[in-house]
């Protein structure tokens, strides 16, 4: 029998570990609140989602969110380029430092760019004169550019130095110029990593709801915007779980051609590459001016709007964050302190579901592993509100009746990381070569040793990676939360983010940009900490071991 096989088989310890903990933890608190949706949705015949579809105010929401993800997607890929252009040529130190920066926007919470690029347009408004963004279509499509700048950059780029660029050099030795050897050589050669990068970017677009929410206002409704309408301004659950219904088949659909681009964005690259050519000095000043502005413009005017008051620059907004306001059922400083430790609740949970899913996900080749593997990666795709629509209408009765429980929220926000953890160690696990398994079994190690000491080193940089990501996305964790309990013991600091931003008042608007930056500092150490750490660890662990190519 293949060692392989015996290790990851149901019939010992480890393999029913491997395989109860995430089918269960999946199965209760995913898949069977989005099949209720789906039930509810059903049993309201085909006269329920006939009626919804009527409306003309769903109609124009559904279309909406479609066009503006489109255009979206197109902006992103525009403006990303020349940065992945430069991070596919930046190698070492200073490439960790460009991917590290350029990846914490990803990962910053919504409420808090949405408050930012609200203040930001003001600021340009009242300025330079020029028309007010905010409650356009503008002003959402310019901040899911910022939000999704790292997907197209990172994805590219990381494509992008992996190909072989000898067709580049002998064309530039045949007498093209650099924008015709990029034009007919290097583009047609980069298009499956930037479709696969724009079908990511526009699933992303599509299911956004933070932005929508504070950017949007009333006028600019998407299929995310409207099914909190319905479920919680207006209590009306059927309409919302008809309208989670629609985005949830929309999103299957996208998810189904998300994961066909990017199995054909990893199958051309080469073992054996010439390098890249290097950046003109005037080109790479100019994308790192433009990234610069671009990323940081909406950052630095939350930080001056947090430490103005009035005509003058201090601390009180600072301050304020620990003076209980009626707008709130708790201080600012202690829905943060929830925050935090939601995150640390939610990242324990997410990497032990999240392994133990990798883990069984690599040991079964078979369907039933690649079952797993698409299971896994469902709640990236389904979006968080509809989660939290499901969590709502699912967990309210006996023996379940959880949903008022304080430990659901960092559950919710565990399940919106474990995809980001199962696509960050599965990778890795896939490379270490069944050889080493199965000679330490020759050697009489227990399949719980073969873990520890071999695949858990392996893979150390993946669980560091994994881990900033879900602390980083649990602290901005916003549209599933916004579903859930409400007291002072469950309010996170995204949601007094949105409370103090959807209440007019100068002080509480430099109250919320006050917690917005504590938010983003959280955010933005605990990606940078991660991926610093995780190089260094690649770089300090030397092992001598066979890996599959």
């Amino acid at each position: 029998m293949n060692l392989l096989t015996l290790f990851g088989s149901r019939r010992g310890i480890l393999g029913a570990l491997l395989w109860a903990a995430p089918v269960i933890f999946l199965g209760v608190f995913f898949f069977y609140p989005v099949a209720n949706i789906v039930f509810n949705s059903l049993q309201q015949g085909s006269s329920g989602l006939y009626d919804t579809l009527a409306s003309q105010r769903v109609r124009s929401a559904i279309w909406f969110t479609t066009w503006q993800a489109a255009l979206s997607t197109a902006v992103t890929v525009v403006i990303a380029m020349p940065c992945a252009s430069l991070m596919a040529r930046t190698v070492g130190r200073a490439g960790t430092w460009l991917k590290a920066l350029v990846t914490v926007p990803f990962v910053m919470p919504t409420v808090v760019v949405g408050g930012a690029f609200k203040e930001l347009f003001e600021r340009i408004h009242g300025s330079l004169g020029l028309p007010n963004l905010n409650q356009t279509a503008a002003a959402i499509i310019v901040a899911h550019a910022f939000f999704n700048f790292a997907v197209v950059a990172r994805t590219v780029s990381a494509y992008w130095s992996g190909l072989d660029h000898q067709l580049e050099e002998q064309a530039r030795t045949l007498g093209d110029s650099s924008r015709r050897v990029f034009w007919q050589v290097t583009w047609p050669r980069l298009k499956p990593a930037i479709f696969a990068a724009g079908a990511i970017t526009f699933l992303f677009s599509f299911t956004s709801f933070g932005v929508i929410l504070i950017l949007g206002g009333l006028r600019q409704a998407t299929i995310e915007t409207e099914i909190f309408r319905h479920a919680v301004v207006r209590g009306d659950l059927l309409t919302s779980s008809s309208l989670a219904m629609i985005q949830i088949v929309a999103v299957l659909c996208l998810v189904a051609v998300t994961s066909s681009l990017e199995r054909r964005a990893n199958t051309n690259t080469q073992m054996v590459r010439s390098a890249i050519a290097p950046m003109r000095r005037a080109t790479k000043f100019g994308v790192i001016s433009f990234t610069v502005l671009f990323l940081g413009s909406p950052l630095v005017v939350m930080i001056e709007r947090s430490l103005r008051v009035g005509e003058h620059y201090g601390v009180q907004n600072y301050r304020a964050l620990f003076e209980k306001i009626p707008q709130l059922p708790t201080t600012s400083a202690q829905a943060l302190g929830n925050s935090v430790l939601y995150g640390l609740i939610a990242t324990v949970l997410a990497l032990v579901i999240g392994l133990l899913c990798s883990m069984a996900i690599v040991s079964n080749t078979n369907a039933t592993g690649r079952a797993l593997d698409i299971a896994a990666t469902l709640p990236l795709g389904v979006s968080a509100v509809t989660v939290g629509l499901g969590i709502l209408i699912t967990l309210n009765r006996p023996p379940i009746d959880w949903r008022t429980s304080w430990w659901i929220v960092p559950v919710a926000h565990a399940l919106v990381a474990v995809p980001f953890v199962v696509r960050s160690i599965v990778p890795m696990l896939r490379q270490i070569h069944p050889s080493i398994r199965e000679a330490a079994a020759l050697l009489g190690s227990s399949q719980f040793r073969i873990r520890r000491e071999i695949d858990l080193p392996l893979i150390a940089r993946g669980l560091t990676v994994a881990a900033g990501f879900a602390f980083a996305i649990s602290l901005g964790e916003f549209g599933a939360t916004s579903f859930l309990p409400r007291r002072a013991d469950t309010l996170t600091g995204p949601q007094a983010v949105f409370r103090l931003l959807s209440t007019p008042g100068d002080l509480l608007r430099g109250q919320a940009m006050a917690l917005s930056v504590v938010l983003a500092l959280a955010v933005a150490t605990a990606v940078i900490f991660s991926e610093l750490l995780s190089v260094r660890r690649s770089r300090s662990r030397k092992v001598d071991l066979p890996i599959a190519s």
